[in-house]
């Protein structure tokens, strides 16, 4: 069975905070018509929340609570960031057909070196501006979205019923570039995650 995303993290990440992140994100129209809607009528069964295309990310960076960085600190993070990803080039993510997981339908990119180069200097300059007074999350990157997550409910989502319902459905694997990473300030309500958008940040010069 797919279990329940949000109790996983609700100890460390509560309902209705906003935390910091740095996202890979794709254009919403994009994202809506290549990854979303083949597997729409699949996602959407007691037990799944299915991500609107508008919401769909991969994660790159979790960082700490908003209101508990101090003045300065994130205009810092984001000059840093800025600067070392001008010698970064943009990534061509190939993401797999969607495969239920523990806690959420997701797709699996490659290649993962590129982007795990933006996970590392990404929690590098949080921490060192931060003095580390934020865990390091995730401890370990590989390039992945969901496109549902287990959520709480009388039903649970059947993994098995969903690896044979994503076997009869058609579907091939689909590359996004990604020119950019954005930094948000998210929150979730233990069944849907949204975020305010604070900047986007260029891979290479422009």
């Amino acid at each position: 069975m797919i279990e329940d995303f949000f109790a996983g993290v609700e100890h460390r990440w509560p309902a209705g905070r906003a935390d910091l992140h740095w996202h890979i994100l794709a254009s919403p129209a994009e994202v809506e018509e290549r990854l979303v809607a083949p597997y729409r009528e699949i996602l959407d069964r007691p037990g799944l929340a299915p991500v609107e295309a508008r919401w769909v990310h991969a994660t790159v960076m979790h960082g700490g609570p908003v209101d508990e960085y101090r003045p300065s600190e994130i205009d810092t993070i984001v000059d840093r960031v800025r600067q070392e990803c001008r010698d970064l080039d943009p990534i061509d993510l190939t993401y797999d057909r969607p495969t239920p997981g523990r806690v959420a339908v997701e797709c699996a990119a490659r290649p993962g070196a590129p982007g795990r180069r933006l996970w590392e200097l990404t929690t590098r300059i949080d921490q060192e501006v931060t003095g580390g007074r934020f865990p390091v999350i995730p401890t370990g990157w590989y390039p992945h979205t969901s496109l549902a997550y287990g959520v709480a409910g009388p039903e649970r989502a059947s993994r098995q019923a969903m690896k044979i319902l994503l076997s009869d459905h058609p579907g091939e694997p689909v590359v996004l570039r990604a020119t950019t990473i954005s930094l948000v300030a998210q929150r979730h309500d233990r069944r849907h995650i949204t975020w305010d958008h604070i900047t986007d940040v260029t891979l290479g010069t422009d």
